[in-house]
């Protein structure tokens, strides 16, 4: 006994071609999810085998009804077969021109199921399909030339990469980097010499909170410069605005940062490597008390989710032409590993989707040692609230101009707390010289 035929999302079934029309609309819904498929007329859709009466217009008539009613134009291969001993239609269809319209409404396979595609869906599958064609880094970008190059970054390259130098239009195009004789957008940010002339995106803003919040500035920095020189510039920074402990090899000391290094300088790469260039925004690096966050414009690409590059270890990149030529200096591997290596670094380290951009927090260690001094039980104050009183208790004559530069923060900031600690009662100010000095009140 034969094998019943089952529908699948592949496969459709009609037992007769009076249900033609709704076996066109599965055959659109077939092309736009799996991209080829087939339909037998004269088998029920519970595997039955009923039969078809071919006549000499019966294949014609469905080659006909093929062509008037699918945009764009489907070109199917039917034919008789016999099933269980009884006549039957095979048509074997296929496609790449996505999305095709039945009777102008586009449909999609769920299963053995045909369902209409909402406005959005059919959004989604468009761009799915021009993904390649839509993709930032593959652009031409037609206001720069040649000349808005940096050869220096383009010899090192080409040296970090064991790659031989030729004139600078050579050495792109053998790259890729060059298109019609034109720069692609890739080409001005990894090279340029000042990119954010065509790019003002092509930047990178850093800043120091005093708290666990962004009420109070400490530093905001930012910078300009090409993928590279971002790049360098981000690890400093956060380098410069971290604890530094130590550790002795031998006779030999060894800076360890509270962070590990390489997996915040993989976060940093990555948010380069993957951000969405159409976005306005800049790669921001915020520095809190408690962690440090590297906030990249765009979510994760492809449908993604935080689950998957955790879990399963999946990548897909939104800007396939930057992340090779990363990966040609070693800077991501080619295997999407960066969020593995980041988690085997730093294994706190947690990632979040907010308003369509993607955040890697890292705790600090720092933080969580900080124990905040007591001062009474009726009083309670902030972090800085406590390191400044801490510092007055001990030189109760510091100026404010002493206390800011200890602080790395403004005179006016200062004034604020000091004016927040008299608020509570803590202390006051003797005398209004530069002889005068702090009395403790609690």
């Amino acid at each position: 006994m034969e094998k019943k035929i089952k529908e699948s999302e592949r496969l459709e079934l009609k037992k007769s071609t009076s249900e033609l029309k709704e076996a066109i609309v599965s055959m659109v819904a077939i092309l736009n999810k799996n991209q080829k498929g087939e339909i037998y007329f004269g088998v029920k859709n519970n595997g039955e085998v009923a039969g078809q009466t071919i006549g000499e217009r019966t294949i014609r008539d469905i080659s006909k009804s093929i062509s008037d009613y699918i945009e764009p134009k489907v070109f199917p291969k039917i034919k008789e077969v016999v099933l269980e001993n009884k006549k039957c239609v095979c048509v074997e269809f296929s496609g790449n021109e996505q999305p095709y319209y039945a009777y102008g409404r586009a449909y999609i396979r769920v299963g053995d199921e045909d369902k209409k595609l909402s406005a959005k869906e059919l959004e989604n599958l468009i761009l799915k399909k021009n993904k390649d064609k839509l993709r930032w880094d593959g652009e031409v970008c037609e206001e720069a030339s040649f000349r808005d190059i940096d050869i220096k970054r383009l010899k090192w390259f080409l040296k970090e990469s064991d790659k031989e130098h030729g004139s600078i239009g050579n050495s792109l195009e053998k790259l890729g980097l060059v298109k019609d004789g034109k720069l692609i957008n890739a080409a001005v940010m990894l090279f340029g010499k000042k990119p954010q002339q065509f790019f003002p995106n092509a930047k990178l803003r850093c800043a120091v909170f005093a708290t666990a919040e962004t009420s109070l500035i400490v530093d905001r920095q930012e910078f300009e410069g090409n993928l590279f020189d971002l790049i360098k510039k981000a690890e400093e920074y956060v380098l410069k605005n971290i604890h530094i402990g130590m550790r002795l090899e031998g006779m030999r000391r060894v800076d360890v940062p509270e962070i590990d290094k390489d997996a915040f300088r993989e976060a940093i790469i990555n948010a380069f490597c993957h951000r969405n260039y159409y976005e306005y925004d800049s790669v921001n690096i915020a520095i809190f008390k408690d962690r440090l966050e590297i906030r990249s414009p765009g979510a994760l690409y492809g449908g993604l989710t935080i689950r998957q590059i955790k879990k399963e270890k999946i990548s897909k990149r939104r800007n396939e032409i930057i992340a090779n030529m990363f990966h040609e200096v070693h800077f991501v591997e080619k295997w999407g590993r960066g969020i593995s290596l980041i988690l085997s670094k730093e294994p706190n380290a947690n990632f979040k989707e907010v308003a369509d951009i993607f955040i890697t927090m890292f705790k600090r260690p720092s933080y969580v040692k900080e124990v905040t001094p007591q001062v009474t039980p009726q009083v309670e104050l902030t972090l800085l609230e406590n390191k400044i009183f801490g510092v007055i208790k001990s030189n109760s004559k510091i100026s404010r101009s002493e206390l800011s530069k200890k602080f790395g923060m403004s005179k006016d900031t200062v004034k604020e707390y000091l004016k927040r600690l008299r608020e509570k009662g803590i202390l006051r100010r003797v005398g209004k010289t530069s002889a005068g000095y702090w009395e403790i009140l609690k």
